[in-house]
């Protein structure tokens, strides 16, 4: 054997029995720990990238340029659309190149739009054809997750899924918090003067440092790259070609439950893309900036909370309450509008806030759902043609898999039409009401499905 064999056999764990509970207690369980944790620091640091322009696209015009708020929403939005159509070919990619190698390319690529928006926000006579294509490249970042939740989905036992998949999503859905934390702190210092980054003066005497927004995230982006590279694992029985993941398009429960992931995981990417950008527009005195992070790192946090609680309680259970509070939220949202209400930032914080936590809240239960229903559905289907346990729980991780990165992809549409359906009700009519009606009608739809389709099958989801 060669040495590079030696070393690509070194990753590769051709004996993986997660559901054998001797094998998971002696050597599984530290395996999937150690790359569970590496695949949350890359999938954090994704976000960061995937959210850049939320905290970017705020402090453009403050920096010389004069783009309209219907340009600077869409800024926000284009990256939720290319990563939406990019989880799709991304959810093939574990299962053809193995997670390791795949986490390592996905990771380093990330680094090509930080540095091109760092040097784009220095010139204000930048194109705005150029903030869309970053912006485009940014969706990189959010087709990770596509990738990242199916590859966790292989290292952990069915009883586990719900958590270890709550975790791998929400701490990694915790890098839009952090972007929007870091991001104000590190444009009001001279971080990169060294690298000739020139701050532009502000009307109250400070300066904005606005390329270290997307800078600051190259390095990390780096060390997560190298701890991909030397502390993830490939799995030989997870591998599988593209024709074999296709049949999961056929099955019903694919597109129910990405309606149910779209009005979850969509309302948190994009609330968290379009927050900031909204509070500004209906408060404008506000400083929405030193505020905003708040609710993503809520929504981040309920995520894992959400896993933990449908594995114990059943994603059916926690869904269904989950989404009837969504729409009261959404409702409540109505009073706190300016001209609608009482126009009061407090309650409009405050409601928007209960929208974070249910969102986060609904993500983990609905990933806790497609996980424990496909891995039911295919292996009875397997069973019941005479298949042996073996290609049963072959076929569950392919399809579950699949399956998983599929509706990421649905679920990640709702970062580009929540963003861009407030730009244009507020082009339309000067206020975002339009925009939440169309939500909260989604939200009772939601219930509805949830109730009449798996409300019966309760049981057997847990």
């Amino acid at each position: 054997m060669s040495r590079r064999d030696e070393k690509s056999s070194r990753y590769l764990l051709s004996d993986w029995r997660p559901e054998d509970p001797a094998f998971w207690e002696h050597k599984g369980k530290a395996i999937a720990r150690r790359n569970l944790w590496i695949s949350v620091a890359a999938l954090l640091l994704a976000f960061c990238v995937w959210m850049l322009f939320s905290a970017v696209a705020v402090n453009l015009n403050k920096v010389g340029f004069t783009f309209t708020t219907d340009q600077l929403f869409l800024l926000t939005a284009l990256p939720a659309l290319s990563g939406a159509i990019l989880r799709v070919p991304y959810s093939f990619m574990v299962p053809i190149f193995g997670g390791r190698y795949w986490t390592v390319l996905s990771t380093v690529i990330l680094i090509v739009p930080c540095i091109w928006l760092g040097f784009a926000v220095q010139n204000p006579s930048t194109p705005y054809g150029i903030f869309i294509t970053i912006a485009l490249l940014c969706g990189f970042a959010g087709a990770n997750f596509a990738s990242s939740m199916g590859n966790i989905s292989f290292f952990f036992p069915k009883e586990r899924q719900g958590s270890a998949l709550g975790i791998n999503g929400g701490l990694g859905n915790l890098g839009v918090s952090v972007m929007q934390l870091i991001a104000p702190l590190v444009i009001s210092v001279p971080l990169f003067v060294f690298l000739g980054v020139q701050g532009v003066s502000q009307e109250d005497g400070s300066s904005l440092w606005l390329a270290n927004a997307a800078w600051v995230w190259a390095p990390l982006l780096l060390l997560a790259t190298l701890a991909a590279w030397f502390g993830m694992n490939d799995i030989a029985s997870s591998k599988a070609s593209i024709v074999s993941q296709l049949p999961v398009l056929k099955r019903l429960h694919l597109w129910l439950l990405s309606l149910l992931y779209l009005a979850t995981f969509g309302s948190f990417i994009g609330f968290s893309a379009g927050f900031a950008m909204l509070a500004k527009t209906q408060f404008p005195t506000v400083d929405i900036l030193t505020l905003a992070f708040f609710g993503p790192f809520i929504g981040a946090l309920a995520r894992s909370a959400g896993g933990v609680i449908s594995d114990k309680l059943g994603g059916v259970r926690v869904t269904l309450v989950n989404f009837i509070l969504m729409a009261v939220f959404s409702a409540l949202l109505f009073l706190t509008l300016p001209g609608s209400g009482s126009g009061s930032f407090g309650a409009f914080y405050a409601v928007f806030m209960g929208l974070f936590l249910t969102a986060g809240l609904g993500s983990g239960s609905t990933f806790q759902m497609i996980a424990v229903i496909f891995r039911q559905i295919t292996i009875a289907r397997v069973k019941k043609r005479g298949g042996s346990d073996e290609q049963a729980q072959h076929e569950a991780v392919t399809d579950t898999a699949a399956a998983l990165g599929f509706i990421s992809a649905i679920g990640a549409i709702g970062g580009f039409f929540i963003p861009k359906a407030f730009g244009t009700s507020l082009a339309m009519t000067g206020s975002p009401a339009g925009a939440m009606k169309v939500f909260l009608v989604f939200y009772i739809v939601c219930v509805l499905v949830t109730w009449l389709v798996y409300g019966r099958r309760t049981q057997s989801t847990q």
